[in-house]
């Protein structure tokens, strides 16, 4: 085989691989923005840990097809990158959609979320959702409640005891 060949397969396994890999992918269309906006995006997504690159649509199509997830074909059209992330869920679609709504030219295609085909829409609600630190500490405050709770209600009964007997 040619060596542009073997270098095409080499890349749909690389995206392939990052298909299976990632629990969070978002596939954006980046027409409009300027070289240094694009920095900068690339600059916020590498410090939550996301990887941001630019692919041919079709070696995207056969890696997808590799990867066994269907449907995600129909975003890619036009110059599109895309944003994996293998740690945190919410990290690139937080990112991406607040830098849509700062950049208009920046438009949200498509998502990937833990191998299953999300719609702009699931991108955006995902994108609402709190940080993994917020949820983390809402569900401590949650689960300190009760704790806390029969903690006060001891100190009232103590306190009403040390009342009667004075």
């Amino acid at each position: 085989m040619s060596k542009a060949v073997e270098l095409k397969k080499h890349v749909v396994g690389e995206i392939a691989d990052k298909f299976r890999g990632s629990v969070s992918t978002i596939v954006v269309d980046y027409r409009g923005l300027s070289v240094s906006e694009v920095t900068e995006l690339r600059k916020q997504l590498r410090e939550a840990g996301v990887e941001f690159k630019v692919y041919k649509n079709s070696l995207t199509r056969r890696a997808a097809e590799a990867a066994e997830i269907n449907g995600l074909n129909d975003a890619l059209t036009g110059p599109n990158a895309i944003a994996f992330s293998t740690e945190d869920v919410v990290a690139p679609a937080k990112i991406l959609n607040d830098f849509a709504k700062k950049h208009e030219a920046l438009e949200i295609k498509a998502g990937v979320i833990e191998g299953n085909v999300a719609t702009v829409e699931e991108v955006k609600a995902l994108a609402e959702l709190p940080s993994r630190e917020g949820l983390l500490s809402m569900l401590l405050s949650v689960l300190q409640a009760p704790i806390r709770n029969f903690a006060l209600v001891t100190k009232a009964v103590a306190d009403q005891k040390e009342e009667q007997g004075a």
